[in-house]
């Protein structure tokens, strides 16, 4: 226990130390790297409101005494400021180069300085640095030649290369590299350009904790940085705050802006002493790095800077537009997947129907190895997915949770942790809701990808007596091994994801608007073939009873007289008369079921069956039933549909159970959460399961009627009678073992 609490309290001492980097003020440091120095302007009347403390060295003159003087003062006469800033761009905060400057007479320093300046914060930051003389004087035809090699780069990788090559010949560098982030921060070393001595790093990665947040987003708006001595002591701003806004002055965009002590120690570890970064930014988010090394310390002229600032942002491009390209095309390749699923889904019933005709494209539009297409009734799965009774869980999970359109997780370990076997199938999962109101879901899995990272040393940090972090010592080659992780889904899949979302909803709500119409229809279609039904079955029953009572006179009158043939014909009259008049009398009453307003009370289900056993007791005397009935609870319900409903089934029971002995005929009931399920079952002849959609339709018979009387109507009118109570009917059978059918009433009905 003891061991458990300090691993927590380690952990969470180094939580705080990580917490404490990412929140260091590395753009307000409040000191300048002191090859240089700075004069701090109120741009209305250019006097110096701060001044860094190493300003004697140059200008001979204490700070305090720099400070509130004009600016005019401290320069030759020959520069005027005023003039010169005509020439700054007036949205620009980078450093604009005015020109080369001589300080006043008695100034310490008797060389051209440097003269930068940029508006930020309120104020004119103005920086001065010596001049140095460049081995490239005239970088045009250099910078127009490597700008020219980029357009024959095949891939990103030669584009890098050529790349470091160039600023590496430009700036003299002992190492050059570049490095990709990838979406977890972590760069890799795609290029490199080294001397002999210097150690490669080409392949390695860094992890994100090297450079924290706030860094990147300064590396990502400021695309340059310069340290010419990582053992440099960093030289303050006096005053400390910005007489302007009463806080430390920003200095993101400043050349000589100080840099983090740790980071400085992070350089002196690698046995860096110079360094330069320039960024790359690709649609506006930090893409990667190119890092320029020297073991000993290296001033770079501003020329050079700027012509490798320009490199560095011809290679954005050049990237962006490679990366578009891909982009491009691979969007091209989504939407015909798309097209090509929504088209298979149009010309069928179902969304399901319509995706599993196309199993491979499924898989395709995504890179997946599996899929699953949930709906109310099915779950179809595709290619190689994890059992049906855990998909079917993962989508119960994903219906708790509060996604909106789109889940990814390249890691399903991590992040549905109430499924730890799911990561036993797949490394990662994709999944989108195509109904607002049902639980169907599209989901794509991908497997497991294990990976070996090879690290430029070992990624921990390690925490310093005072509590902070402390940089890493050793940057020889680790290996580690990734686990759990499947290949990472691609924004454009993402997005194509939910394209076809909206696109399914669309053919869903267009076959719903269609199926309405059609429901409209025909429902004027079944009110008419009812009434036509009640007219026919009505107009008919007068003839039939004529028919039959005049054959029953003609019997009794003249039965004598008729030969043993013409009594065979005449019998024959009479059964056909009474069994179609009983047909007749069962359409009307069939017909009458869906004109006839349902009136809903408590129904007893046991007081109904006990008064339709006694009243049916005569038909099957002398058979060897045995009833097996349950205690059934109350419903809400029609009470004479209702009766009609089990007097149907129950004699249907015993009709297809004759020859039993004993026939066995079992009621019972089962209560849901939201129904109440009544069930007949029998041990009689049975039905083949291939033909249940038959069963309730009217005239639908799946026995001969020589072998078992009827008219086909009893079943269908169950049905009928049924689905106006908002219910649903089904049967199971089995040949010669029997049936059992089934009825089932909500439990809070609507009232008709």
């Amino acid at each position: 226990m003891n061991g458990e609490c300090s691993l927590t309290t380690a952990q969470s001492a180094f939580d705080k130390a990580v917490e404490r980097c990412a929140q260091e003020p590395i753009q307000v440091p409040g000191s300048i790297q002191p090859h240089g120095f700075m004069l701090v302007l109120d741009e209305q009347d250019l006097r110096v409101v701060q001044a860094s403390d190493n300003v004697q060295r140059w200008l001979g003159i204490p700070t305090q005494h720099v400070l509130d003087r004009p600016f005019e003062e401290l320069v030759s006469s020959q520069f005027q400021l005023r003039s010169h800033l005509q020439l700054l761009p007036e949205e620009d905060v980078f450093p604009f180069h005015l020109g080369d400057v001589m300080l006043h007479a008695d100034a310490a320093w008797r060389e051209p300085l440097r003269l930068l300046a940029h508006r930020h914060d309120q104020v004119l930051i103005v920086e001065f640095e010596p001049c140095r003389s460049s081995v490239h004087a005239d970088y045009y035809p250099l910078v127009r030649g490597f700008v020219g090699s980029l357009h024959h780069a095949a891939s990103i990788e030669e584009l890098l290369e050529r790349s470091v090559q160039q600023i590496k010949r430009l700036t003299g560098y002992g190492r050059v590299k570049a490095y990709r982030f990838d979406a977890e921060g972590n760069g890799t070393v795609m290029a490199e350009a080294a001397d002999p001595g210097y150690a490669g790093y080409l392949g390695l990665s860094f992890p994100a904790s090297d450079i924290p947040r706030q860094a990147r987003e300064l590396y990502r708006i400021n695309r340059i940085r310069l340290i010419e001595d990582a053992d440099y002591q960093p030289s303050p701003l006096l005053p400390a705050n910005n007489p302007l806004t009463g806080k430390p002055l920003d200095m993101s965009f400043a050349s000589l802006r100080s840099v983090s002590p740790v980071h400085l120690q992070y350089m002196r570890n690698m046995g860096t002493l110079g360094s330069m970064s320039l960024s790359i930014v690709v649609d506006g988010r930090l893409w990667g790095l190119v890092s320029c090394h020297h073991e000993v310390p290296r001033a770079i002229d501003f020329q050079t800077r700027t012509a490798c600032e320009l490199l560095a942002s011809v290679l954005s491009l050049q990237i962006e537009s490679h990366e578009s390209h891909t982009s491009t095309r691979m969007l091209l390749d989504l939407r015909r997947h798309i097209v090509q699923m929504l088209a298979a889904m149009a010309d069928r019933d179902s969304v399901s129907d319509g995706l599993l005709a196309l199993p491979d494209v499924m898989l395709e539009f995504a890179g997946a190895s599996g899929a699953a297409i949930i709906s109310a009734e099915r779950c179809d799965l595709i290619g190689q997915t994890p059992p049906e009774a855990l998909v079917l869980a993962l989508v119960h999970w994903l219906g708790e949770q509060d996604e909106e359109g789109v889940f990814v997780s390249d890691n399903v370990q991590r992040d549905i942790a109430l499924l730890p076997e799911l990561a036993e199938h797949v490394g990662g999962v994709l999944a989108v809701a195509i109904s607002q109101i049902h639980s169907h879901y599209l989901v794509w899995f991908r497997p497991e990808q294990a990976r070996m990272v090879n690290w430029a040393g070992r990624p921990e940090k390690q925490i310093s007596a005072t509590g902070n972090l402390s940089p890493r010592h050793s940057f020889e080659r680790w290996h580690e091994e990734i686990r759990g992780f499947c290949t990472p889904w691609d924004p454009l899949i993402i997005e194509g994801v939910l394209e076809l979302r909206i696109s399914v909803l669309g053919i869903v709500l267009r076959k719903a608007e269609e199926l309405a119409q059609l429901a409209g229809e025909l429902k004027r279609s079944n009110k008419e073939l009812e009434a036509f039904s009640y007219s026919v079955s009505h107009d008919l029953r007068a003839p039939l009873r004529h028919i039959a009572g005049y054959s029953e006179l003609l019997g009794e009158i003249e039965g004598q007289s008729l030969s043993e043939r013409g009594q065979r014909f005449l019998h024959h009259i009479e059964e056909a008369a009474h069994f179609a008049g009983t047909l007749v009398d069962n359409l009307l009453n069939f017909s009458q079921m869906g004109r006839s307003a349902l009136r809903m009370s408590d129904v007893d289900l046991n007081a109904l069956i006990d008064t339709i056993l006694a009243e049916s007791a005569q038909d099957y005397a002398g058979r060897d039933i045995v009833w097996q009935i349950e205690p059934l609870p109350k419903v809400i319900a029609d009470p004479a549909f209702i009766n009609l409903v089990l007097q149907n089934l129950m004699s249907n029971a015993v009709k297809y159970t004759r020859g039993r002995q004993p026939a066995r005929i079992e009621i019972g009931a089962r209560e849901h959460a939201d129904e109440v399920e009544i069930y007949v079952r029998d041990n009689g002849v049975g039905f083949d399961m291939a033909y249940t959609n038959k069963l309730f339709g009217v005239f639908q018979r799946l026995h001969r009627m020589e072998d078992f009387e009827g008219t086909g109507i009893g079943l269908a009118s169950v049905r009928r009678i049924i689905e106006r109570h908002e219910g649903r009917v089904w049967a199971e059978g089995e040949i010669d073992q029997g049936a059992t059918f089934h009825f089932a009433l909500p439990l809070h009905p609507l009232q008709s």
